[in-house]
């Protein structure tokens, strides 16, 4: 079809200037920074701990290696119903509205109108007639992308929605781990109780005997007083352990996303503190970076900011727009659709600031200072995961030599224990020498305890350390952006 001559002349020119859109795009391309991660691990690896170049296959669904049930199913809930996560996952939503938003910055613009206006005119200066005018018609614009701010805008949302979908499977992360400690401290707390009950009665026991031999005359009133004493220390352990499996409890219920005391019932029996597994993998450190969901959201908010200064510098460039119209007018509603009543209107613009005070070079100077600064957030995250992993590494390895001594103590304790109590009513030895033993007993006990409950927690942040549980719900991540819209145009 030929354009009427007296469009041709300002037609022609624009379609030029389209041409250009897409050629240039200002502002610096982004390259991902290398993590510059250690070849090696420093610490040594723990017992049962093997360092391999192969993904950890249990990495995905660490939790079931614990093999406890109740363990597996507080994870499934919490992963259903945390409202941490959900904030997560609405954040990720926002972040791909704004990715669809900045992507129609790419297309023209179209408008529709009608109206109908009355006017009067002055007597003074003409007839005094009133008036009506009718019409209806469609506007369009478009603002070209010759210098790639658009371009850079939608690469600053595309990256924004990567860190977001990485913020996500952070809040996962850590919504994993914490209901695995809480879970542990519970049995935990669970089992020290059962040690502090059964000492309890033990001591019971001993005071009754002191009392009775003190009755007996074979004793003075010194050896019932220290078995009081010794028994009442005991019974003031429980209340605090008690709060302890209690706000545990809490803490687990609103990380399901339930209310407090939500789970008292179901928990409220005592069971076994989760064992660690006799084998456990890890990876090298540069596996664990590409792993870790912070550092991915560290580094994809550097490309975001690193494209936002992209944004900046085209603004600092001309901008251009193409504008049409095309309408109705009539002075009468029922000439409104006829062939004379038709108009239209065809442009090309061109805009470029001249002078702001340097406005527009200090906001490409802001922008450089933010990529500045999410590089530095970037390193940051890299050392930080490094350490995590490394102070994970060192408590898993190092408690479980701790254990293996209190493990050794405590049976000796017992023994002695119950050597001082056969000896104390035989009346071979004073009754200090019970009471020590029992203390001892108490203290071993409860310390070997707490290690078998702190040997899975340092697992469980080791594996947090290493990334580990976000894959596993990988795909329920991807088919949240099922809908989202591609790349470009």
């Amino acid at each position: 079809m030929k354009l009427p001559a007296h469009m041709e002349s300002f037609v022609l020119p624009a379609i030029g200037v389209a041409a250009l859109a897409g050629c240039m795009t200002v502002g610096p391309n982004y390259v991902a920074p290398e993590p510059g991660a250690p070849t090696a691990w420093q610490a040594d690896p723990a017992p049962g701990v093997s360092v391999t170049t192969e993904e950890p296959k249990d990495l995905a669904r660490w939790w079931t290696t614990l093999e406890d049930p109740v363990l597996n199913q507080l994870a499934e809930k919490a992963v259903a119903g945390n409202l941490n996560l959900k904030q997560a996952r609405a954040r990720l939503r926002e972040a791909r509205a704004r990715r669809g938003q900045a992507r129609a910055d790419w297309f023209p613009r179209l408008d529709a109108n009608a109206a109908v206006n009355r006017v009067r005119g002055s007597e003074e200066t003409g007839t005094g007639a009133t008036t009506t005018l009718y019409s209806t018609g469609f506007d369009a614009s478009w603002e070209l992308d010759v210098f790639g701010g658009t371009r850079r805008a939608v690469e600053a949302a595309t990256a924004g929605v990567q860190a977001s979908e990485e913020d996500l499977r952070d809040v996962l992360v850590s919504l994993l781990s914490e209901v695995a400690l809480n879970y542990v401290e519970v049995r935990t707390n669970q089992a020290r109780l059962v040690i502090a009950e059964q000492n309890l009665d033990a001591q019971r026991e001993t005071y009754d005997i002191a009392r009775w031999r003190f009755e007996a005359g074979l004793v003075t009133e010194l050896d019932v007083e220290q078995a009081r004493y010794n028994l009442e220390q005991t019974r003031a352990q429980i209340p605090t352990l008690q709060t302890a499996i209690h706000q545990a409890q809490n803490r687990l219920a609103v990380l399901l996303g339930d209310m407090p005391g939500a789970l008292d019932d179901r928990l409220a029996p005592p069971a076994s503190i989760p064992v660690a597994p006799a084998g456990v993998a890890v990876g090298v450190p540069a596996d664990m970076l590409r792993r870790r969901p912070d550092v991915r959201r560290a580094e994809r908010q550097l490309a975001a900011q690193t494209a936002q200064v992209g944004v900046a510098t085209a603004a600092r460039y001309p901008g251009f727009s193409l504008v049409g119209a095309i309408g109705l007018e009539s002075l009468s509603s029922a000439n409104l659709f006829t062939a004379g009543a038709r108009t239209s209107a065809m442009g090309a613009n061109a805009i470029m600031t001249l002078f702001d005070a340097g406005r527009l070079r200090e906001n490409v100077n802001i922008q450089s200072a933010l990529q500045e600064q999410a590089f530095l957030a970037y390193e940051s995250a890299v050392r930080t995961a490094v350490e995590d992993t490394e102070n994970a590494l060192v408590a898993f390895a190092k408690e479980q030599t701790r254990r293996s001594s209190l493990q050794v103590a405590s049976a000796a304790a017992e023994r002695a224990a119950a050597l001082a109590r056969q000896q104390y009513e035989s009346g071979l030895l004073d009754f200090q020498t019970v009471l020590d033993a029992q203390r001892s007993l108490l203290s071993l006990q409860d310390q070997l305890a707490s290690s078998d409950g702190a040997v899975t927690s340092n697992l469980v942040r080791l594996y947090k350390a290493l990334g580990g549980g976000w894959t596993s719900f990988a795909s329920e991540i991807a088919e949240q952006g099922a809908h989202a819209p591609d790349a470009g145009p």
